[in-house]
C-alpha cells in the first residue's frame, strides 16, 4: 500500500503537466489597450495599410465660405464714398476714392461708350422748363439733351439738371451721356404741363373777363343815366313852352 501511495503522487503531478501543455491557462498579462476610434481590421489584407481619417466621417455638407470685406492698405475695412450721383457740382467719386479710400460702384473706362443717365423730371419754374438727371456710373464728359428729337442744350458732366426754354405740350425730351469714346442712348421723358400753372393762367384770364364785363356795364350804366337825365331836360323845356304861350296871348 505504501509504494501504491509513492507512485500516485507523481502520476498526479505528470498529468497536472502533461494538461498545462495541452491547455494553457489565462495569462496574467495585461493587454495593450485598442484605439476605440480606430476601427478593427483584419490582418494579413489590404486594410493593413488603410488610415483613419476624421473627414471620411464627415456628412458631406457642402461648406458656402463667409464673403470678406475689402481691407484698406492700412489694414481697415474700406466703406462706400458719400457721393451721390444725381447732386451738382460735387467732388467726383475717383478723387474721393484716391483721397480718403473710400470705394465706388463699378465704373465703365474713359474708353467705352457710357451708360445712359437717369432723366427724373421735367417741370415748369414759371418761364422755362427744367430738366433733372442722375449721372450714371460712366466715365462723362457732357451731357446733350434733345428736345423733339432735336438737340436743344449742351451740359458740362459735373451738371444734374438745365434749362430747356419754352417746350411744346406732350414733347418728347431726352437726355443723353457722352465722352470721346461715344455718346449713350438717351433718357426720355414726354413733358407734360403742371397743372399748377393751369389756375394761374385760368385766373388770369378769368379776371380779365370779369374786368371787361364790369367796364361795359359801367358804361351801359354811364350811358343810361345820361339818357335819363337829356330826357329829363327835354321834358323841363317842353313844360316851360307851354306855360309861356297863354300868358303872351
Amino acid at each position: 500500500m505504501a509504494a501504491s501511495r509513492d507512485l500516485a503522487f507523481p502520476l498526479v503531478i505528470l498529468s497536472l503537466v502533461l494538461i498545462r501543455g495541452y491547455s494553457p491557462l489565462p495569462a496574467t498579462s495585461r493587454v495593450p489597450e485598442e484605439n476605440p476610434v480606430r476601427p478593427q481590421t483584419p490582418r494579413g489584407s489590404d486594410f493593413d495599410s488603410y488610415e483613419f481619417r476624421t473627414e471620411d466621417y464627415s456628412d458631406n455638407t457642402p461648406v458656402t465660405p463667409l464673403p470678406t470685406k475689402k481691407a484698406s492698405p492700412d489694414g481697415k475695412t474700406s466703406k462706400r464714398c458719400d457721393y451721390n450721383t444725381c447732386l451738382e457740382s460735387q467732388t467726383s467719386c475717383a478723387l474721393l476714392a484716391s483721397s480718403t479710400g473710400c470705394t465706388c460702384p463699378g465704373s465703365t473706362l474713359f474708353n467705352e461708350v457710357p451708360q445712359p443717365p437717369k432723366l427724373k423730371s421735367l417741370s415748369f419754374n414759371g418761364s422755362d422748363v427744367v430738366a433733372q438727371w442722375c449721372a450714371p456710373h460712366s466715365y462723362v464728359t457732357a451731357y446733350v439733351v434733345s428736345v423733339g428729337g432735336e438737340e436743344r442744350r449742351v451740359f458740362t458732366q459735373d451738371r444734374r439738371s438745365g434749362r430747356l426754354g419754352d417746350v411744346d405740350d406732350l414733347a418728347e425730351v431726352c437726355v443723353a451721356s457722352v465722352n470721346d469714346a461715344g455718346r449713350s442712348q438717351g433718357a426720355c421723358l414726354e413733358y407734360r404741363s403742371t397743372d399748377s400753372s393751369l389756375p394761374l393762367k385760368a385766373g388770369l384770364v378769368g379776371g380779365g373777363l370779369g374786368f371787361l364785363l364790369f367796364l361795359v356795364l359801367a358804361v351801359l350804366l354811364w350811358r343810361h343815366k345820361r339818357q335819363r337825365k337829356q330826357e329829363a331836360s327835354v321834358s323841363v323845356h317842353d313844360v316851360a313852352g307851354t306855360e309861356r304861350r297863354p300868358g303872351a296871348q
